[in-house]
């Protein structure tokens, strides 16, 4: 369920927002989808095209990527990691992230608590 304002919210900050399960084109030559977000935990799919990057950004919230297939540079709080199919990253709440996909490729992402700044009604 979406928090009052929070529509609003994610208007001021940018992101695109989605209902489970829909699409989104997020970023240039990115795209994800929201596979469930219950209880505490969300689960979303990240698609990239070969070069395409994910802004580096900061949230409140806890977050593992885990890579499913390409190579990825995912920068974590100044540092570069090379992730490739089967390795994963933990990026604790209010750390700046983001990902280079060098290989087209696909992130799962898994955040609590839920990001509702990312959640369409």
């Amino acid at each position: 369920m979406m928090q009052p304002g929070a529509a609003s919210s994610a208007a001021r900050t940018g992101h695109a927002m989605s209902a489970i399960g829909e699409w989104v084109d997020a970023e240039p030559g990115l795209r994800r989808r929201i596979l469930t977000a219950e209880g505490g935990l969300m689960l979303m799919e990240v698609a990239f095209e070969a070069g395409a990057a994910g802004y580096e950004h900061r949230h409140p919230h806890e977050q593992v990527s885990y890579c499913l297939r390409g190579r990825f540079e995912y920068t974590l709080d100044g540092r570069v990691h090379v992730l490739s199919a089967g390795d994963s990253i933990y990026v604790p709440g209010n750390t700046l992230h983001g990902a280079r996909a060098l290989d087209v490729g696909v992130l799962l992402d898994v955040f609590t608590p839920i990001r509702d700044d990312l959640l369409g009604g």
